[in-house]
């Protein structure tokens, strides 16, 4: 076969032909993620099939629907879509985040409540099996039916005309007098313990409508969230005088919820170291917030309960007053009132060593006992006993159950402190909000990050659920301090 001659006529071998000049960056065509610039001018280059060949592109992971995975997909235009699109999912945050809010009202709350109220019913029936049964003389006794030991008359078989004679006080004939009520049994006879506030002081049954809790000492917000709660300037359950106390209808296990439903004659029955009273509901009211007369005692000479709930559920626009008398024949013998549990009227700070005061004669008067000592004796305003102390004799003075101290100015502005907070009343929990809030943000951030280099979704949500919902559960519970406490 001959040889094709390639020379020209001159005698000169052809040149090369030119290569492919690389494409400008105007002709350059934006490269999905996964693939690199190489494959991209390989691709438009002569004999690209075989460069494919030789080195296989990764190609980026799908969805089973066939689409690019969410961190894999370019970056999208900052147009108002983006921006309205960022303000749709924010709001849709806020909405569950106030959903969420809503539900720890309800439910979280209930919790917090069910465990103090656990520990508070051990509390108290460890108190009342502690505790000896009052002791009370005959005179306490309620007498229900005369008696006379004198010889029958004919008047005696005319009711009508006995009736109309003045009654005799029985000094000569034996006769014992009808009383309507037994005489109150003095305060230095009573059980009442060194109490503060948030302690469990009572129990407070209300069978038609399923309450039974356990009453804590004091109504500020910590205390109710225990459970109901005893105003402290206002006489004990079972004394003369009003015994007034508040309780939630919709949170913190909502004791309250269904007192609207009392009607009069139903049983309210407060069980307290003294013995078990039954009051009779006589009348429902409802009143403004700052009304806290109606808990004020108004005749001494009866014992009575008054029920404050906020009204109606849901919001502290107004008050419930429910308000009962007491039974005496279904009740211990009633006990002379005393007030704030034989505190002081106004607590001071005291060092932990006080030392006693000391009169012109140089004798030590007043009261000292260290931790797990007893004390007898009168104790008066100023005394020091320490928490713990066993008390014997009486709680008694002037300024904690005298009759004329229910109109006093201590006691009334100690009520009317309970109807007037409002929001922020709770100036202590902003930096707690605070705390908690940059907690729940960093943890957030912390989740998106890691999904971010996973690439995944899911192992962000794992790690982070469980700490963002108990960084949330404390920042909902730091928040509702600032709310109105919706007596």
């Amino acid at each position: 076969m001959s040889e094709i001659d390639t020379s020209t006529s001159d005698g000169s071998t052809p040149a090369e032909p030119a290569a492919p000049a690389p494409p400008s960056r105007s002709d350059a065509i934006a490269t999905p993620p996964g693939v690199t610039v190489t494959d991209t001018v390989a691709s438009s280059s002569p004999g690209a099939s075989a460069a494919r060949a030789s080195a296989p592109v990764a190609a980026p992971s799908l969805t089973r629907r066939g689409r690019l995975r969410k961190w894999d997909r370019p970056p999208p235009p900052h147009d108002w879509r983006w921006y309205v699109g960022n303000l749709g999912k924010t709001l849709i945050a806020m909405g569950i985040l106030m959903f969420g809010f809503v539900a720890y009202q309800l439910w979280g709350t209930g919790i917090e409540n069910a465990r103090a109220q656990n520990k508070l019913e051990n509390e108290f029936e460890e108190l009342l099996a502690a505790t000896p049964p009052v002791q009370f003389d005959d005179e306490f006794v309620i007498v229900d039916t005369p008696t006379n030991d004198a010889p029958a008359t004919d008047d005696a078989a005319d009711p009508d005309a006995a009736a109309d004679e003045p009654a005799l006080d029985g000094s000569d004939s034996g006769e014992v007098p009808v009383v309507d009520a037994p005489a109150a049994v003095p305060v230095e006879d009573q059980n009442i313990p060194l109490l503060e506030n948030g302690e469990a002081l009572a129990r407070i049954e209300i069978p038609d409508i399923g309450v039974n809790d356990i009453v804590v000492a004091g109504i500020d917000t910590g205390d109710l969230k225990k459970g109901p709660g005893h105003f402290p300037d206002t006489p004990l359950p079972g004394q003369l005088g009003n015994a007034a106390i508040a309780g939630h209808r919709t949170t913190y296990g909502q004791p309250f919820h269904n007192v609207d439903k009392l009607q009069i004659g139903d049983d309210i029955v407060v069980t307290t170291l003294n013995g078990e009273f039954t009051y009779k509901v006589t009348g429902t009211q409802i009143v403004s917030p700052s009304d806290y007369q109606v808990i004020s005692t108004s005749d001494p000479t009866k014992a009575t309960i008054t029920l404050v709930s906020c009204h109606p559920k849901w919001t502290a626009q107004q008050r419930i007053i429910i308000s009962g008398e007491l039974a005496p024949p279904e009740s211990a013998p009633v006990g002379e009132p005393i007030l704030n549990y034989g505190r002081p009227a106004e607590p001071v700070s005291t060092p932990d060593i006080a030392l006693p005061a000391e009169d012109v004669d140089g004798q030590t008067t007043g009261g000292q006992a260290s931790e797990g000592g007893s004390v007898t004796g009168n104790l008066a305003t100023g005394d020091s006993v320490d928490a713990g102390d066993d008390v014997s004799g009486s709680l008694a003075d002037p300024a904690t159950n005298a009759f004329d101290q229910f109109d006093s100015d201590e006691t009334t502005d100690g009520i009317a402190d309970a109807f007037s907070d409002g929001w922020f009343s709770d100036p202590a929990a902003n930096p707690h909000v605070g705390f908690w809030g940059l907690v729940v943000s960093a943890i957030a951030i912390g989740a998106y990050l890691l999904s971010r280099r996973t690439r995944r979704d899911w192992i962000g949500g794992l790690v982070g659920f469980i700490p963002f919902v108990v960084a949330l559960y404390f920042f909902f519970q730091n928040v509702n301090r600032l709310l109105p406490p919706n007596l």
